[in-house]
């Protein structure tokens, strides 16, 4: 058996040898293709969503973006309600240094959704949240907070 072993070691070794060689070879031409693709899928996304307010009439989904000068939630905000409601979404973010950000849209059509871009830059997590109201100001049946997008998954 041990002179087995000694006839088998050398033909194996040279057979991991020339695996390795291929696959050395091949592995440049790899990572040159990654590279070169690399600059046009710089910017990473997240989708979020949907939100919808405790009554359902109102709902909200989107994604978030990277850039080179931080985060962008960009989202739809629809309505599905009555002549005289609006649907309303609200997004809470954490900044880098430790500050609360809020930003708060509208949509009275119920019709067609109502696109909105929040500039986050940099920021530790977002937050949305969608409520019913008037056309001046959130009257209730609000969601839950939701996690849009948190650093580190």
């Amino acid at each position: 058996m041990r002179s087995a072993a000694r006839l088998l070691l050398p033909l194996a070794a040279a057979g991991l040898s020339a695996a390795l060689a291929a696959g050395l070879a091949a592995a440049p031409a790899a990572a040159s293709a990654s590279s070169a693709a690399s600059p046009a899928s710089a910017a990473e996304t997240w989708k979020w969503g949907p939100t919808a307010s405790s009554d359902t009439k109102g709902w909200a989904n989107g994604h978030v973006r990277s850039g080179s000068s931080g985060l962008r939630i960009v989202g739809d905000l629809y309505d599905a309600g009555g002549a005289k409601t609006c649907s309303w979404v609200k997004i809470k973010w954490l900044t880098d240094r430790g500050k609360y950000r809020t930003a708060t849209y509208r949509n009275c059509s119920q019709s067609t959704p109502r696109r909105f871009t929040v500039n986050a830059g940099y920021m530790l997590l977002a937050r949305a949240m969608v409520c019913r109201g008037s056309s001046t100001r959130v009257t209730g049946k609000c969601s839950r907070w939701e996690r849009v997008w948190t650093q580190g998954g």
